[in-house]
C-alpha cells in the first residue's frame, strides 16, 4: 500500500481542477507507458536529489519509498512518488514544502488536491 504525489514544474494551477487536468494530461503523456519519454528536466532532478539526501531511496533498504529508486519514476516536467504508507505524513509534508520551495507544484492524486 502506498502514497503517491506528483511533482511537476509549471505554472501553479488556479484550481484543484485545473491542477487535476494538468496531472492527467502530463501524466499521460510523460508517464503513461513503460517507456520513459524523455529524462527528467534539471529542477525535477534536483528536486528528487534534495529529497532522496534527506530520505535515501536505496531499494535494499528503504523503508520510505514503495518504488525506489525514486528517479526512476520522473520524465521530462513530471515526477511521480511512490511513499510507503507507514511513512506518508512525514514524507509528504517534507515532499510538498520542498516542491513549494522550489518553485515547483505539488499535487495529491488521491485527494485530487493541491498540496499547500
Amino acid at each position: 500500500m502506498s502514497y503517491d504525489l506528483a511533482v511537476w514544474d509549471g505554472d501553479r494551477p488556479l484550481d484543484d481542477d485545473q491542477a487535476g487536468s494538468t496531472y492527467d494530461e502530463l501524466y499521460e503523456r510523460y508517464l503513461g507507458s513503460d517507456e520513459v519519454v524523455m529524462p527528467p528536466v534539471p529542477r525535477i532532478v534536483a528536486y528528487v536529489e534534495a529529497l532522496v539526501a534527506r530520505y535515501p531511496d536505496d531499494i535494499e533498504r528503504s523503508v520510505v519509498w514503495a518504488s525506489p529508486p525514486v528517479i526512476e519514476e520522473a520524465s521530462g516536467p513530471i515526477v511521480y512518488l511512490l511513499m510507503s504508507y507507514g511513512m506518508a505524513d512525514e514524507v509528504s509534508e517534507y515532499a510538498a514544502a520542498l516542491a513549494r520551495e522550489q518553485g515547483l507544484i505539488c499535487f495529491d492524486p488521491q485527494g485530487e488536491c493541491l498540496r499547500p
